[in-house]
């Protein structure tokens, strides 16, 4: 009888060691849409987690080509940006203004595009031209906000 027990408490033993064995492969995980879906979402929403993903993309060769297609991608859109602007400037300016009242009632949108135009001489320039003033384009009243 005793040596029943023992067997028995070495069986239980052995299979609560192999049970508590994780050999799970991480990418079966992510064979699930939701799952993987699941996780995009939060490494996006997440600064940290995307700046280790992006650190990640940029050492790996795939992640760097995907890259590059994306940043030729934005340099195509510009040049088309400037073909319309050139074909139909009035396009632009009701472009520019539509963005500008969605960033009047999003002051962080609006800090985003400020720092954007701050750093461009170009923007500035346009963005004068718009508005028919020098200096600082009357956005001095903004200085306040976010503090």
């Amino acid at each position: 009888m005793k040596r029943t027990q023992k067997l028995l408490i070495v069986i239980a033993l052995i299979t609560l060691f192999v049970s508590c064995q994780s050999a799970a492969d991480p990418s079966q995980g992510l064979l699930n849409k939701e799952t993987r879906d699941q996780v995009m979402n939060t490494i996006a929403n997440d600064s940290i987690m995307s700046k280790e993903m992006m650190g990640a993309l940029m050492n790996s060769k795939t992640g760097m080509m995907l890259m590059q297609q994306h940043a030729m991608m934005m340099v195509e859109s510009k040049s088309s940006m400037m073909e319309m602007e050139k074909n139909d400037p009035g396009m632009m300016n009701n472009m520019m203004s539509a963005m500008m009242e969605t960033a009047k009632g999003d002051s962080s949108m609006m800090f985003g595009m400020i720092k954007t135009m701050m750093g461009n001489s170009q923007m500035m320039g346009m963005m004068q031209k718009m508005t028919g003033r020098k200096g600082n384009m009357g956005m001095d009243h903004m200085s306040g906000m976010g503090k």
